[in-house]
């Protein structure tokens, strides 16, 4: 997605955001909004804090972003992950630690298609580098042998990786990093606050006048960043993903940057992007990769099974919208959605 395209749907979605944080003066009391952006993690990100200590708050986040991202870059040498991939081995920081295990967690429940080991396969169709690649039978065999977070080697503090393997944080990292940044905003006593890292959103409290944050989810079929659908939210992560983020076209096919883990190819499912609400901004982050490449029938099934933990806005391939029923009153758009009950009911 080009740059203008991204800076089009930031507008859209945070127009109204930003009407709601201003400058207020009571009984000697000033509140105040500050807004920042920044590009790291490859992504466009927008830092938004209520309260007196908002600039505090919003330079605390920026230096947090890009701590992590010197930690998790595999584009960088220096980085604790780039460093583990290149030795076979390492010691781990807490953040890493903490990831991690995360990821491990979610590669079980989701039955591998949340694979932190992925990044021969990213390697080899290029997208990392933009250098574009669509490889041979041979070549996918061989990165798909070293594709199984089951066998990596963990022992709480130090991690172990088959011979070739090689991590990769890109699907988890984002999650992790804006649940942190709210946890940053309220050490600063910021309770109305956002930040918005590309696709994912995460929020604190309400906007000043009372209402909640409103969401904007991108309309997959749209060249222009239009909104398809908002979804209001109080304290909870928002994080879409979608084919239409990333590709790239070689005689006549597109080749999403979404890659199964079980075929090595990109996902060829039958949804167009999925969004998770949820209140875990890292457990958001990485099923909305998952249930992309699950498709409907298993992202529902899934969440049946997890309902708990989060809420789900489906976008099909024939463009019929699915939302749970957890968003049911907090969910606005001009496509009529289909409400999916948890007994798997909709209506």
């Amino acid at each position: 997605m080009s740059r203008q395209t991204l800076f089009k749907v930031f507008g859209m979605i945070f127009a109204g955001i930003l009407a709601g944080c201003f400058f207020r003066f009571h009984m000697n009391e000033r509140k105040q909004s500050c807004t920042e952006q920044l590009f790291a993690m490859d992504t466009f990100m927008t830092f938004t804090a209520c309260g007196r200590d908002c600039e505090e708050a919003v330079e605390e986040a920026i230096w947090e972003v890009r701590r992590l991202d010197a930690l998790w870059s595999t584009g960088s040498a220096d980085s604790e992950v780039s460093r583990v991939n290149a030795s076979g081995s390492g010691e781990l920081s807490e953040d890493s630690r903490v990831l991690l295990e995360r990821a491990l967690e979610i590669h079980k429940e989701t039955g591998g298609l949340f694979d932190p080991t992925i990044y021969p396969l990213m390697q080899l169709w290029g997208f990392p580098t933009q250098e574009y690649h669509v490889p041979t039978d041979a070549e996918l065999r061989e990165a798909l042998s070293l594709v199984d977070a089951s066998k990596v080697q963990y022992d709480g503090a130090s991690v172990t990786l088959e011979e070739k393997q090689k991590i990769d944080f890109g699907g988890i990292a984002k999650g992790y990093t804006s649940a942190r940044i709210m946890e940053i905003f309220r050490s600063h006593g910021i309770r109305s606050g956002m930040v918005s890292l590309g696709g994912n959103v995460q929020t604190i409290g309400k906007k000043p006048d009372g209402t909640r944050w409103q969401i904007g989810i991108q309309d997959p079929d749209s060249t222009q960043g239009e909104v398809l659908a908002v979804v209001e939210a109080e304290d909870q992560a928002v994080i879409t993903s979608g084919g239409y983020e990333r590709y790239f076209e070689e005689d006549g096919n597109t080749y999403i940057h979404i890659i199964d883990p079980r075929t090595g190819y990109p996902a060829d499912g039958d949804l167009k992007s999925v969004t998770i609400v949820s209140g875990d901004g890292t457990l958001a982050d990485a099923l909305s990769t998952s249930l992309y490449i699950m498709g409907y029938d298993g992202a529902v099934e899934y969440w049946k099974a997890h309902s708990e933990a989060f809420d789900m806005v489906l976008v099909t391939d024939q463009g019929a919208l699915y939302v749970t029923e957890g968003l049911r009153d907090r969910f606005r758009s001009e496509t009529d959605p289909v409400i999916l009950n948890r007994d798997l009911s909709c209506f």
